[in-house]
């Protein structure tokens, strides 16, 4: 397969409500739309970093940059491309996982679309359909809270997660399991917001039974994580700290973790995604998909991924709507606390134009 072309979009989608996290408050969610052109299909993908550089160290003014001077160049010079060979290819570039993931996928999505062959298949899924959690952002106010975490459990979702930080951890998850009961699957994340000192804090979330609390101290700190694990009876889940198959390695071995989310953008992108998982399933440490917010072209993806055996806990693949009133694809619904995998070739789905125009801002296009 030979890239001919490369086009990328800078789209700006309003959320149905303002999200905030430990790191800032989003109401349109800037993203990156990729797609590659080969001699044999077309193919998309879609970059998760944010518009600032809070989650992570990349954002989206910088994935552009990344992808058309450095990484579509090199892709260019491969004269048999294939979707296994763009993780090597691009090896010599530090970092920018989320570019490269967004570039992988989108030769990923044309490799597939050639060959007639679903990405689920491709990954090795065992399901039809996957269990659908939903992530609730920090609230002004705990009535609003509950009101919310209601009406995600009114449309079906398994599973509620909340975002807390310093302030906003122990008296929300008290609330919640008060009104809603035990039976709820619940789970907090912490995007990185404490710190080692904390421990004794957060062993107040113990008699609460959660799932898990998700990444509480900074993403380098698996020693910390480690040493937390050992002073809480509630499980650790690390998301930021995992980066590659190896880090996942590391940090089992560390017993900094007892769970593990693995997002694509953040570690490069599906195909390590999948070696992630397998680690995880040979240590027998449970996975689940976590979200970044994505438009129909990544949750079509991340069904996919979440379609895998290690996949046992609900991940954050909502509907579409819990984020847009108008998805740039078919929207994603969930029925009976459930979504279903794209059953057609790569990722499943195409973007409608008249939806992907309306919300693209810059658009680039590139040919070799």
């Amino acid at each position: 397969m030979k890239l001919t072309g490369f086009e990328l979009r800078v789209i700006e989608m309003p959320l149905v409500s303002p999200f905030r996290t430990s790191f800032g408050v989003q109401t349109v969610r800037e993203a990156l739309v990729v797609r590659a052109v080969t001699d044999e299909a077309e193919g998309w993908g879609e970059g998760v970093a944010m518009n600032d550089p809070l989650y992570s160290s990349e954002y989206v003014e910088a994935s552009v940059d990344v992808i058309t001077r450095f990484l579509l160049p090199a892709l260019a010079q491969v004269e048999h491309l294939d979707s296994g060979g763009v993780a090597p290819a691009l090896a010599k570039f530090k970092g920018h996982r989320m570019s490269k993931a967004a570039v992988e996928l989108a030769i990923l999505d044309a490799e597939l679309r050639a060959s007639g062959v679903p990405l689920s298949r491709e990954l090795g899924a065992v399901r039809d359909r996957v269990d659908c959690g939903v992530s609730v952002g920090i609230m002004d106010s705990i009535p609003e809270l509950l009101d919310a975490v209601g009406g995600y459990l009114d449309e079906g979702y398994v599973r509620i997660k909340l975002k807390i930080e310093p302030g906003w951890d122990i008296d929300p998850v008290r609330a919640v399991r008060e009104r809603f009961g035990d039976d709820v699957l619940l789970q907090v994340d912490a995007n990185t917001a404490y710190h080692r000192g904390d421990a004794r804090h957060l062993a107040k979330l113990d008699p609460f039974d959660l799932l898990l609390i998700e990444q509480p101290l900074d993403e380098e700190d698996l020693l910390g994580h480690a040493q937390l694990a050992k002073a809480i009876t509630t499980p650790v889940c690390l998301d930021e700290s995992i980066v590659s198959a190896r880090a996942a390695a590391d940090a089992i071995a560390l017993g900094a973790c007892s769970i593990v989310n693995i997002k694509p953008g953040r570690v490069g992108g599906y195909l390590e995604a999948r070696r992630i998982h397998d680690v995880c399933v040979a240590n027998d440490i449970p996975v689940w998909c976590g979200g970044m917010l994505e438009t129909g072209i990544g949750r079509a993806a991340n069904v996919a991924l979440a379609a895998l055996p290690g996949f046992t806990l609900p991940g954050d693949t909502s509907g579409s709507g819990r984020y847009y009133a108008r998805d740039i694809t078919e929207p994603f619904v969930v029925e009976d606390g459930t979504l279903a995998v794209p059953t057609g070739p790569g990722i499943g789905v195409t973007p409608d134009a008249d939806a992907l125009d309306a919300v693209t801002v810059r658009t680039e296009w590139i040919t070799f």
